[in-house]
C-alpha cells in the first residue's frame, strides 16, 4: 500500500484525518501508471482518491511547467463547478502550484478561449465539452501532455449515448496521449466488468484494477404519507405539502428531490406558501438560467439555505455537509438512483444518511416500499451496458472530421478500442462514414447533406467551416424540446411551453 507525500500526509494530520485504506490503494495504483475503477459508499472520499495522484505528480519540483495534466469528467455541470470548489480549498491551504478550471456550456467565452492556449493543470468538463475540445484544431497541443482522466458517477454515463459518446472521447485521448492513465469512481455499481471495460484504453476489463470497498453505514430510510387523503392518481405529492413543510422546519438543511421540473416548480410554489416562518427554500433545475442556479449551489455551499427543491440536476456527487436530510418527492425510479440522492444527506461514509420518501399516490405507495426492500437486500437495478448507437458514432465521426483530416483504417481501428463499439463491423462503420460524408444511399442526392469529402490518398477532410459550425452548434446527445414562447396579448415574454402541450390546446383553453 502507499504512503503519502508531504505535504499531504501534513495536510491529513492537521484535521485529524488518516487516508482511507481505498485513497492509498488509488495513489498505488496511479504511482505504477495503472487505471483503476473505485467503487465505494457516499462520503468515502472518492473524489479526493481520484485527484490525490494527480495533485501529488503536480506538486513534483521535477514536474514541467505548464499544460494540461488532469482531465475531470462529470454527467452535470453542477457537478464540475462543486468538485472544482472542493479543491480549491485543500490546494491553496498546501500552497500547491495548481490551476484548476472549468468547461462546460456555461463557462464564458473569453475563458473557453483561452483555455485553448493556455489550458489549466486540471480541467473539469462534460462529455458534451469534452467533444467539442476534441474536435478543435488544437486538440493534440491541448491534450498530448496529458497524464490523467477521472470518470466521475461513471455508472450514470456507461450505457446510454452520453457515455457511448464519452466513450468514444476517451478512445480518441488514447490516441492523442497514449501514457494518460484512467479513474473511474462511483458508489452505486451493479455490473463492474463492463465498467472496467469501459474505462480501459483497449476494452480489456484486466487493463483496470478494481477497488472495491464495503461497508458503510446503511442509511436511515422511512416513508411518509399524509395526514388526509392519498389519491389514487396524479404525480405531484401536493397533498404532503404540509407535511414536507414540517420536516423542513425540524431539520438543518433539507434537498427536496423530485422528478420533473414542473413537479419542482408546483413544490415550491406549495412550500412557500406554507412558509410562515420565512425560511430560506430555494429552487433548483436545467431551466432555469446559468446565474440563478450558480446563486442557490454558492447559498447551499456557504450554508445560507433551509432547503432546495431540485430536480436530477442535483443529483449526482454533490457535498453539502451541512445537508441532514433529503426528502423524495414521488417514486423514485430505480435503486441506485434513490440511494445517490439518499447519499447528499450527511455525505459521510461512516454515519447514516437520513431520508425520506413521500408517495404521490397509493400505487406509488408500493414502489417506495420495493425500493426499501432493494436496499436493505443491498441489490442494485440497471442492465449491463448495451453496444454504442451509430447516431452517436456518425456525430463522432464528424468531430473528427472538424479536428483535422483521417484515414478511414485509423479511426475504425480508434472506434473499435472503445468498448462500447468493439463488435462494430467494417461494414456498419463505413456505412455511418457514408451517411456522414454525402447522406448515404437515401440523402446523397441533396447537396445540404455532403459534409465530408476524400482526397486523392483516402484521407477524409470536413466540406467548409459552414459544416464545423453547424456541428459545434448542435453536438450531444441530449434533445432539447421544441418550446414556444407564451406572451400575453403582445406583451412580454412570461415563459416556454413545450410545443407538443401547445398541439393539445384548443381556442379558450387555460393552462398554468
Amino acid at each position: 500500500m502507499g504512503t503519502l507525500p508531504e505535504p499531504f500526509a501534513a495536510w491529513f494530520t492537521a484535521r485529524g484525518w488518516s487516508p482511507r485504506p481505498h485513497q492509498l490503494a488509488v495513489l498505488e495504483t496511479a504511482a505504477a501508471g495503472g487505471s483503476a475503477l473505485l467503487v465505494a459508499p457516499t462520503g468515502g472520499g472518492k473524489t479526493l482518491a481520484g485527484f490525490l495522484p494527480s495533485l501529488v505528480a503536480l506538486a513534483d519540483p521535477a514536474r514541467p511547467a505548464g499544460g494540461l495534466h488532469t482531465l475531470y469528467v462529470s454527467p452535470l455541470k453542477a457537478l464540475a463547478v462543486d468538485i472544482a470548489r472542493n479543491l480549491t480549498a485543500p490546494v491553496a491551504e498546501m500552497g500547491l502550484p495548481v490551476r484548476i478550471e472549468t468547461r462546460t456550456g456555461d463557462t464564458p467565452a473569453n475563458r473557453r478561449a483561452r483555455q485553448r492556449s493556455d489550458p489549466p493543470d486540471i480541467l473539469l468538463t462534460t462529455p458534451e465539452s469534452l467533444l467539442l475540445l476534441l474536435s478543435l484544431p488544437e486538440a493534440v497541443a491541448m491534450f498530448r501532455g496529458l497524464g490523467a482522466v477521472v470518470v466521475d458517477e461513471i455508472h450514470a454515463l456507461a450505457g446510454t449515448k452520453r457515455g457511448d459518446q464519452l466513450a468514444l472521447g476517451l478512445s480518441r485521448l488514447a490516441s492523442l496521449a497514449p501514457g494518460a492513465r484512467r479513474i473511474g469512481l462511483s458508489a452505486t455499481v451493479a455490473h463492474p466488468a463492463p465498467l472496467r471495460a469501459f474505462l480501459a484504453p483497449d476494452g480489456d476489463p484486466a487493463r483496470v484494477r478494481l477497488i472495491q470497498v464495503r461497508g458503510g453505514a446503511r442509511p436511515d430510510l422511512s416513508v411518509m404519507l399524509p395526514e388526509g387523503h392519498l389519491p389514487w392518481g396524479g404525480h405531484m405529492g401536493l397533498a404532503s405539502a404540509p407535511e414536507i413543510y414540517r420536516r423542513l422546519r425540524a431539520a438543518r438543511v433539507t434537498i427536496v428531490f423530485v422528478n420533473t421540473r414542473a413537479q419542482a416548480e408546483l413544490i415550491f410554489q406549495a412550500l412557500w406558501r406554507l412558509n410562515d416562518d420565512n425560511l430560506a427554500i430555494a429552487l433548483h433545475h436545467g431551466s432555469l438560467t446559468v446565474e440563478q442556479r450558480r446563486k442557490v449551489e454558492a447559498a447551499m455551499a456557504a450554508g445560507r439555505l433551509r432547503a432546495v427543491v431540485a430536480t436530477a440536476s442535483l443529483d449526482l456527487g454533490i457535498d453539502w455537509g451541512d445537508v441532514d436530510q433529503v426528502i423524495q418527492v414521488g417514486a423514485p425510479k430505480g435503486v441506485a438512483r434513490l440511494l445517490q440522492r439518499v447519499g447528499r444527506a450527511n455525505h459521510r461514509m461512516d454515519e447514516p444518511s437520513r431520508a425520506v420518501l413521500v408517495p404521490a399516490n397509493r400505487f406509488e405507495v408500493v414502489e417506495c416500499a420495493a425500493a426499501l426492500e432493494a436496499i436493505a437486500a443491498e441489490e442494485l437495478d440497471g442492465d449491463p451496458p448495451r453496444p454504442g448507437g451509430l447516431d452517436v458514432l456518425a456525430q463522432h465521426v464528424l468531430a473528427v472530421a472538424c479536428h483535422g483530416p483521417f484515414l478511414p483504417d485509423d479511426l475504425y481501428a480508434e472506434v473499435t478500442r472503445a468498448a462500447p463499439y468493439a463488435a462494430l463491423t467494417r461494414r456498419d462503420f463505413d456505412d455511418v462514414l457514408r451517411f456522414v460524408e454525402n447522406g448515404g444511399y437515401a440523402l446523397r442526392a441533396y447537396e445540404r447533406f455532403a459534409r465530408l469529402f476524400r482526397d486523392a490518398e483516402g484521407r477524409i477532410h470536413v466540406r467548409d467551416q459552414r459544416v464545423v459550425r453547424q456541428f459545434r452548434m448542435n453536438l450531444g446527445t441530449i434533445v432539447e424540446t421544441p418550446m414556444v414562447k407564451v406572451r400575453l396579448r403582445g406583451g412580454p415574454v412570461l415563459g416556454e411551453v413545450e410545443e407538443w402541450f401547445v398541439s393539445t390546446l384548443l381556442a379558450g383553453d387555460s393552462f398554468i
